[in-house]
């Protein structure tokens, strides 16, 4: 199994999830910063440019949530998916709203922030995203009030897609009115076998 990586992307996600697993697997940088994710042999592999990508044998697997949750399904001893119907369906309620609500004003604020040429960012669509973050973040911390994971009683796979997540959140310092999710995110990334942070794994490649 090949995990395609750079440190301080989702790729965070599909690691954490095959360290919780004990799988091993074969690491490969992809670099962002030299274009690495625009080469051909990329390419052939995630078309869409994007990472993470797992290559499992023959089936090649993109999109980080579906990547966690094909590895939670396929280690089913783990039990990192819940097995209750209902409990699969909440989980996969809050996955959804996490890469929605959650995820896509954090894009945006990355977007008009460092990622889209300076002449075509809006600033003002950072403040707006930064609005929309918070207004989804209170949802969500009115119901991890004194819960310790997402759904039901053990860490799921949907821990690390939020964990990370929320990560992202707190390099924006979007999650001070959060403190329940705040100290969630910590809990989770204090697990003996999660992934770095996404500021150290920053700093591994040479940013921030």
């Amino acid at each position: 199994m090949k995990l395609y990586e750079f440190a301080p992307t989702r790729s965070i996600r599909a690691r954490w999830a095959l360290q919780e697993l004990d799988v091993e697997f074969e690491p490969i940088t992809v670099n962002l910063l030299e274009g690495k994710h625009q080469s051909p042999e990329y390419l052939k592999i995630n078309p869409a440019a994007k990472l993470p990508a797992l290559v499992d044998d023959d089936f090649v697997l993109t999109e980080s949530v579906a990547i966690v949750v094909y590895l939670a399904e396929k280690y089913p001893h783990r039990q990192l998916l819940p097995r209750d119907p209902q409990l699969r369906a909440q989980l996969n309620r809050w996955m959804l709203f996490t890469v929605t609500e959650l995820e896509q004003p954090l894009w945006r604020i990355a977007r008009h922030t460092f990622l889209y040429p300076e002449n075509q960012r809006i600033p003002a669509d950072i403040e707006i995203a930064r609005g929309e973050f918070k207004q989804m973040a209170a949802v969500l911390e009115a119901y991890m009030q004194r819960r310790e994971f997402l759904v039901g009683e053990h860490v799921s796979v949907g821990d690390f897609i939020l964990a990370y997540t929320l990560d992202w959140a707190n390099e924006e310092h979007l999650l001070n009115e959060s403190p329940a999710l705040l100290a969630y995110m910590k809990r989770m990334y204090a697990r003996p076998k999660a992934p770095m942070r996404i500021a150290a794994a920053a700093a591994s490649v040479g940013l921030g």
